[in-house]
């Protein structure tokens, strides 16, 4: 009888446990469907504009040129405080940032400090590591990049490229999934893809994470049709 007993609890349990977990990835898939429905759509419909936390993401090479000359066109009390973000190997990129901010300040009037934040976050790999070694690295940038988004929770995300954009996106959008904050990103392919995507870029194209998509060239518009072409903008 006992036994009898023992096995009709094991079926219940089971059953149970099987329930819930269908009804919770259920619950997740259609809170992940409805993020992807929203996104891209107007969040602020206030018609006094305030000012959004912005995280910008720098790298290497002609990513932090690229995202430099696109700031300078954007409107900076809209989009307050920024916060800079690059790779802990890249000092040039921060740099930078650092003299359009003191520019802006002297034009303004308005210190740095109060406009402007500047950090730095590790790279999952490095050029030339082996892939065995970079899980931890991995495991150690993911865990930095989740303690930085933690701590910035922008509203906009402004990025073009580098690697190091990826990680901070995809949080974004579990911060999204999960309810702590929902931060509109804005991807820029650089104009250096003519052709093909990057890697950050196809990613947050394929899995849908960007809020909106540019590309500057018309041929990678007509492959990914969710893109909106905006010409060259350097």
């Amino acid at each position: 009888m006992d036994e009898g007993n023992g096995c009709c609890f094991s079926i219940l349990a089971s059953k149970f446990t099987v329930t819930f977990v269908t009804i919770s990835l259920t619950l997740i898939l259609i809170r992940v469907l409805y993020v992807i429905y929203r996104s891209g759509k107007p969040l602020f419909r206030s018609k006094a504009p305030r000012a959004l936390r912005t995280l910008i993401v720098l790298g290497s090479g002609g990513h932090t040129a690229e995202m430099l000359n696109l700031l300078s066109v954007l409107q900076k009390e809209r989009f307050s405080p920024r916060f800079y973000v690059a790779a802990a190997t890249d000092n040039m990129s921060l740099q930078k940032a650092r003299t359009l901010e003191t520019s802006l300040a002297d034009e303004t009037g308005v210190k740095v400090e109060e406009t402007a934040q500047f950090m730095q976050i590790y790279r999952s790999r490095e050029v030339g590591q082996s892939y065995l070694t970079s899980v931890w690295t991995t495991l150690i940038a993911t865990a930095h990049a989740l303690w930085i988004m933690f701590k910035i929770r922008p509203q906009v995300i402004l990025c073009n490229g580098p690697g190091t954009c990826f990680p901070l996106c995809a949080i974004a959008f579990f911060f999204k999934v999960v309810g702590i904050r929902w931060s509109s990103i804005f991807y820029v392919e650089s104009i250096a893809r003519v052709r093909r995507l990057s890697l950050s870029g196809l990613l947050l194209y394929k899995l849908q994470i960007a809020d909106q998509f540019f590309v500057q060239w018309p041929q990678l518009q007509g492959q990914y049709p969710r893109a909106h072409y905006v010409g060259c903008l350097m």
